[in-house]
């Protein structure tokens, strides 16, 4: 079983700055994509970033040139660098990773942390 744990979500104002972080943890052999999510209320849960171990990535037209994903392989840890935030962004952002365990293919998602931007 493989857990996905997300920090840094918090409330911050129209123009500022956030950094998540999600690390895995568990029985795993090799992690092949991790991503970024994020639902806000009444809509659909949307991709956001998404990276493979490779190091391609891919983002959301709304977020390209604002947020960036990195990931540290060693760690297991994907982060998500947010700048000049939105309140539109708004939304609980999930972690997602997919790989390989001892148990066969794995994907697991992470409980959510909250992005609030407000003034």
């Amino acid at each position: 079983q493989v857990q996905l744990v997300e920090s840094g979500g918090g409330l911050v104002q129209p123009g500022g700055s956030l950094r998540l972080s999600c690390a895995a943890s568990g029985s795993i052999f090799v992690i092949a994509n991790m991503g970024w999510y994020r639902q806000a209320p009444g809509k659909q849960r949307e991709l956001v970033a998404a990276t493979t171990s490779g190091g391609s990535t891919n983002y959301a037209d709304s977020v390209k040139g604002r947020f960036t994903i990195s990931r540290d392989n060693a760690k297991n840890t994907v982060y998500l660098q947010m700048n000049s935030l939105k309140p539109e962004d708004t939304a609980v952002y999930y972690c997602n990773a997919d790989g390989l365990g001892p148990q066969g293919d794995f994907g697991s998602w992470g409980q959510g942390t909250q992005v609030t931007v407000s003034s």
